[in-house]
């Protein structure tokens, strides 16, 4: 009996076909679709990748053209499922008639499963008597791959079925209120305005916050600090911490006027261990990557690279526990055969009993962690980078504690107390392995109880408070999971789409005054839309579904309901949010003042979809200026020292942010571009 292998990607099914036929596959083509077929225990395997969902989900045609009269008709149209992949489809067709049995290898969380059960629709369509089975694996590894094709389980048709609950609730919202804010707003074609489920209610964290950073008023403090002598010199606070009255430090000061020396009042020395950090899940492992300069979706990728190749472990994941499965010796012995050898020869001898756990424990996939050595040349510099994050991570989690001298001294300054504090790091441990954390130290020498000491300096030291900081993608993405907002596997695809929208820019995130403006549009007329605890509960629902404790349709009228009621009252105030929109998105859009008549300079587009700077008042000016194609246009609010034109800032991926004249006939402009393309060539050779 001949059997069909469902991957979804062609290299996920190259990789598989390899390890189930120990090499010895052969390569066709059915419609330019790769086939790998080979002969096992005397059976034929065909094995196929899809290329993510075959089926698109889509309204019908007649809601193709936006009309204001239709939004309310789409929340509760029926969407319709067409091929996506006519090529793929044909294949699945031509193989499903052939074989007699269908084994699905698509990536086992919500989105696999289902991606892997379109599939199967349309096979069943061909050959309704097909045996279907589920090889489920988490690593691309010949004992994971092996192991999971010998113990095949059912298709999970509950998981597939909530995350086509999520496709319809997501079209719906997105679709009737992307055309309700862009046909209000008069934004069409490229700039039209997105909102959604999920991307609305974080957007608003983020504007939300910049609107807490420009109210902010700074507030003067002081802290009262004595430097005392004795190897070397050391400070200690005043107890009362923050004072925030100028007169009481001012008779504070006065009464400690001529202090020479303190008296240890008390003393505590304790030896602390500090323990290593939880296993990767695919949140922490963003946040971590996030502090490598890395974005959410560039880490993502190359993460599930390393994945498909076989490197590291599946990285859509909540698990933070290694389940027993999982043979850790065996792991640092494979690791050996990398650059990391040394490390993981002396783990091998000095590991914890016990790895590092987290609190959230999952049984479809592990945590994140390397399963086979990798070198440095085979790697790209930032696949390696990525690579050698999981690995470090994954030796922090069996390396052993690290240890630390704690030392907390009170000292009795005429009658004031002063808190001293000293952290002295006594034995790595985890440290080691892990350079991305830098632990605390703190010089306090060595103190005995009643010991005299004495005061250099005494010194009121005034501060002003900050403001919140903005989010890194990051510690979004940490924010995202702990409010419900998306999954472990659509929050980094939620933050990308929000800077491709440009409601946000740079890193920390920066909320646009577009981006602001249409969260202003929504907390004044829809407020929940805005609000994480709506989504959060819709994805409960979603997870009810996956469990078999709730229906699909019941879900999804919850949410049409939901959506309707916040239609109308966005509707009630379609005339404020058409000019408080409006206006937000022309200064976004202003880059400086016209050296020609003073109108506004604004960017526009051409017939030919290509990006300019033109004047406001044309065709009465016809001052325009080119811009670059690629790349995120920031307004400087400044102008060229040169030629007095506006700068601009360019954001491109990968690269740092550029100050650019927008001027191209500007001499001083054409030196600087001149004099950095000269280095460039130089730093390629």
């Amino acid at each position: 009996m001949a059997t069909l292998v469902i991957a979804e990607k062609n290299d996920a099914a190259r990789r598989i076909a390899s390890i189930l036929s120990q090499g010895s596959l052969k390569r066709s083509a059915i419609s330019k679709v790769p086939v790998y077929s080979f002969e096992r225990g005397g059976e034929e395997y065909s094995v196929v990748g899809l290329r993510g969902h075959i089926l698109r989900l889509d309204y019908p045609k007649r809601f193709a053209r936006w009309h204001a009269d239709d939004i309310s008709a789409l929340v509760w149209a029926e969407p319709e499922r067409n091929v996506a992949a006519h090529s793929i489809v044909g294949a699945l067709e031509v193989l499903g008639q052939k074989c007699g049995k269908a084994i699905l290898a698509t990536d086992y969380d919500r989105e696999g499963e289902l991606i892997g059960v379109e599939a199967l629709w349309i096979v069943l369509k061909k050959n309704p008597d097909i045996a279907v089975k589920r090889a489920r694996f988490s690593a691309f590894t010949r004992y994971e791959v092996e192991t999971a094709f010998s113990s095949l389980t059912e298709v999970d048709h509950a998981l597939a079925r909530a995350a086509e609950a999520r496709q319809i609730i997501d079209l719906a919202w997105g679709a009737a209120l992307t055309r309700f804010m862009s046909l209000t707003t008069g934004q069409y074609g490229r700039d039209f305005l997105s909102v959604g489920r999920v991307q609305s209610p974080t957007l608003a964290l983020i504007a939300d916050r910049e609107k807490e950073i420009a109210a902010f008023v700074p507030k003067p403090y002081w802290e009262v600090i004595a430097t005392l002598k004795k190897e070397r010199d050391f400070t200690a606070k005043h107890e009362r911490g923050s004072i925030w009255e100028k007169p009481e430090v001012d008779a504070l000061m006065a009464q400690l006027a001529g202090a020479a020396s303190g008296t240890v009042a008390a003393l505590q020395v304790q030896e602390k261990k500090d323990y290593p950090p939880s296993p990767f899940n695919t949140t922490t492992f963003l946040a971590e990557a996030s502090r490598l300069g890395l974005s959410a979706t560039m880490a993502m990728s190359i993460a599930e690279k390393l994945y498909i190749d076989g490197y590291i472990s599946y990285p859509r994941t909540d698990n933070t526990v290694y389940p027993p499965s999982i043979n850790l010796d065996n792991v640092l012995k494979e690791l050996q055969g990398s650059e990391f050898k040394a490390e993981a020869a002396r783990l091998l001898k000095e590991r914890r009993q016990y790895p590092s756990r987290g609190k959230v424990t999952a049984t479809d996939h592990p945590p994140i962690y390397p399963v086979a050595a990798a070198t440095k040349k085979k790697l790209k510099a930032d696949t390696w980078q990525i690579y050698e994050l999981v690995v470090r991570r994954f030796f922090a989690t069996v390396a052993p504690d690290a240890l630390a001298r704690e030392t907390r001294a009170v000292i009795d300054i005429l009658g004031e107390k002063f808190e001293a504090s000293g952290r002295e790091i006594l034995f790595k441990g985890w440290y080691e392995y892990y350079p991305y954390y830098s632990p605390r130290e703190a010089f306090i020498p060595a103190l005995s109880t009643g010991e005299k000491l004495p005061v250099a300096k005494m010194e009121a030291i005034e501060n002003r408070t900050r403001p919140p900081n903005r989010y890194s993608q990051g510690n979004l993405i940490q924010e995202m999971e702990r409010l419900g907002l998306g999954t472990k596997s659509t929050r980094h695809e939620i933050v990308q789409k929000l800077f491709e929208r440009r409601y946000v820019e740079g890193n920390p995130l920066r909320a646009t005054e577009g981006g602001i403006a249409v969260v202003n549009a929504l907390e004044t007329s829809a407020e929940h839309i805005t609000q994480h605890e709506m989504t959060a509960l819709l994805e409960e629902e979603m997870t009810r579904i996956a469990e078999g404790k709730k229906e699909l349709d019941v879900v999804v009228t919850e949410s049409q309901e939901i959506l309707s009621k916040a239609l109308v009252a966005l509707e009630s105030n379609k005339h404020q949010i058409r000019e408080s929109v409006r206006g937000a998105l022309a200064a976004q859009k202003r880059i400086g003042r016209c050296q020609s008549c003073g109108s506004d300079l604004v960017v526009r587009w051409s017939k030919r979809k290509k990006r300019f700077v033109g004047c406001s008042a044309y065709p009465k000016c016809k001052t325009t200026y080119p811009l670059p194609q690629n790349g995120l246009i920031v307004p400087m609010d400044d102008t060229c020292d040169h030629c007095k034109a506006p700068m601009i800032k360019l954001v491109m991926r990968g690269r740092s942010p550029r100050r650019l004249c927008i001027n191209m006939e500007c001499t001083d402009e054409r030196k600087q571009q001149a004099i950095k393309a000269s280095a460039a060539r130089k730093a390629s050779k």
